[in-house]
């Protein structure tokens, strides 16, 4: 769950970063490029709408990250121990 957390982290930070870099012109329409390929040509609800989005799946990646971690931090290390009527007798 941790991998796939930080999967999905770095990559709507991925994309999102490439988004924005190449898309700083603005207008009433919007056209979505990423390296060099248009995807989509969005107006302004469509792209208020694609940020809730990719900050959704963000939390989401988030969260797979932080229950992980906890997951991690409460689990202790098992001790084998020998039972009284047991083979060591």
């Amino acid at each position: 769950m941790f991998i796939l957390g930080l999967l999905l982290l770095a990559a709507t930070g991925a994309f999102t970063g490439l988004v924005i870099a190449g898309n700083l012109s603005g207008g009433p329409e919007y056209t979505v490029s990423v390296f060099g390929q248009d995807i989509a040509t969005m107006n302004t609800l469509a792209v208020f709408c694609s940020g809730l989005a990719l900050a959704l799946i963000f939390c989401a990646g988030l969260s797979a990250v932080a229950s992980a971690a906890a997951h991690r931090r409460r689990e202790r290390p098992r001790t084998h121990a020998t039972h009284p009527g047991g083979p060591g007798r």
